[in-house]
């Protein structure tokens, strides 16, 4: 409960089908609506811009296909079925202050990049809610053992999902009520609090995935549910005490099986001085997302996750949403924000796959392309679909773990104006469980802060301590959990 009431104080703080439709009927002409002299005009003036535009393409193609070249008349027509032409190589386009997207079109498109000189990739459209692409071989075997020989020699660390020391002090700088909390966490606004509707919100306790189960245990410990039905009223909510809560999800041991994530990693460097490849591999996804150099190369560095035979990592948002009391960790020194409560800001997210996984290990899209969504409908009866470990072959898509394989995906919707706009509540993922071997993986994630004057500060910033080599910037221009991520070979 006390996860749910800090997820809910943060947010409350805040505040295919391919066949179209025929068209419908119009009104019937009769024989002297067909014949009549403003029909005919009509007709005449459409049958000459028909005409003048054939001329115009034939024109075109004719001067275009006149290139000097006395060998490319020669070359056979493309037929109708060829691939389209493969996306022109370019390092991240000119620097502007509107932000690249890809297109989709369809789940199933399927559209060639140019990722290094003289080579093609083929990307392939998975789904449009959240946008997600797949592109084998963006990594070769080689760059992949690499990468995990790379970060063996750095060391792993528990991966682990755990309240900041200074949680309890950001939650009291919070002025609000615990009425506004019970409204916010009643979702059907019945007055009473069902055990789905604290579980939406209670994402993690002391790094614990909570069940029904849990929260009922939870609930008996702190005496917060009198009449033991699972339900608790308004009345009931008032009586607690949410210190309560912290101190038993404090006491609690848990096994690795029912930790919100069961996994190890490292951060790798990927600047200046770092290995021709991890470099490389930087290259590659700004020349993938076709996003400005300076901000993919001033997001978070490359994090490789081992996840052991028993691994998983319930599904999650890998952003969260910004509102006025939560900040982006990656501009908030630099902004003087003082918000209490801060978030990543992962504007985009780039996986690849480092090895085939002999069994499980998918990476799960619950709700990917669902005509709707609504948070309760995430747990149905004793089915909750963001657990990777007991119910992700009930998802709606799943992508296999295959080596040198990349798969990225927008996880903000667009503002309409060319910047971040929304979370886009589609882009829930998990990984499933791996039920034999290992499965390595790394993410390179881009940071963009949906206020785009906090962003561009930051870039200006950042452009500075380049060009002075200030130090006494050096404590914001690269996190604390990311510090020391070079590696010396």
């Amino acid at each position: 409960m006390a996860a749910a009431a800090g997820a809910a104080v943060a947010a409350a703080a805040a505040t295919a089908g391919q066949d179209e439709d025929p068209p419908l009927p119009g009104p019937s002409l009769g024989r002297r609506a067909v014949c009549s002299r403003p029909y005919f005009v009509v007709l005449m003036v459409f049958a000459h811009l028909y005409v003048l535009n054939v001329l115009g393409l034939l024109l075109f193609v004719h001067i275009s296909s006149d290139d000097g070249d006395p060998e490319r008349g020669k070359e056979s027509p493309p037929s109708p079925a060829q691939d389209p032409p493969a996306l022109p190589f370019s390092p991240g386009g000119p620097s502007s202050h509107a932000l690249p997207r890809l297109e989709g079109i369809k789940v199933g498109h399927k559209q060639k990049v140019e990722l290094v000189p003289n080579k093609i990739h083929v990307m392939k459209t998975l789904s449009l809610k959240p946008l997600l692409f797949e592109i084998p071989d963006f990594l070769s075997e080689d760059e992949c053992k690499l990468i995990i020989h790379l970060a063996q020699l750095k060391g792993l660390q528990k991966s682990q999902i755990l309240p900041t020391d200074d949680y309890e002090e950001a939650m009291e700088m919070i002025d609000i009520s615990q009425m506004d909390i019970f409204n916010l966490l009643d979702h059907n606004q019945d007055g009473q609090l069902q055990l789905k509707e604290v579980l939406t919100h209670t994402r993690l306790g002391n790094g614990r995935w909570m069940t029904p189960e849990s929260i009922r245990e939870m609930y008996a410990a702190v005496k917060a549910d009198p009449d033991g039905n699972g339900v608790l009223s308004l009345e009931e909510f008032k009586q607690l005490n949410i210190r309560d809560f912290h101190k038993y999800m404090g006491s609690q041991k848990v096994k690795m099986s029912d930790l919100v994530r069961n996994s190890q990693h490292t951060w790798l460097y990927q600047g200046e001085g770092a290995h021709q490849v991890m470099r490389s591999i930087r290259q590659r996804v700004i020349h993938l997302t076709r996003l400005p150099p300076e901000i993919v190369e001033h997001s978070e560095p490359l994090q490789v996750v081992q996840y052991n035979q028993g691994g998983h990592y319930h599904a999650h948002m890998d952003s969260g949403p910004v509102f006025p009391e939560t900040a982006c960790s990656h501009t908030k020194l630099i902004t003087n924000e003082t918000a209490p409560f801060e978030t990543s800001c992962r504007y985009v997210t780039v996986l690849f796959y480092l090895n085939n996984v002999t069994g499980g290990g998918e990476t799960t899209f619950p709700i990917a392309d669902n005509r709707t969504y609504e948070e309760l409908s995430l747990i149905q009866n004793d089915v909750d679909l963001r657990d990777t470990r007991k119910h992700c072959d009930k998802g709606n898509l799943r992508v296999k773990p295959l080596q040198g394989t990349a798969v990225f995906w927008y996880n903000y919707l667009s503002d309409g104006e060319g910047w971040v706009g929304d979370l886009d509540e589609y882009s829930l993922h998990g990984g499933c469980l791996v039920t034999e071997g290992t499965k390595w993986i790394a993410n390179n994630w881009i940071n963009v802060d949906p206020n785009k004057r906090r962003q561009l500060q930051f870039q200006q910033e950042m452009a500075r301590y380049i060009n002075t080599g200030d130090e006494d910037q050096s404590e914001w221009t690269m996190d604390k959990s990311y510090s020391n991520v070079h590696v010396e070979l």
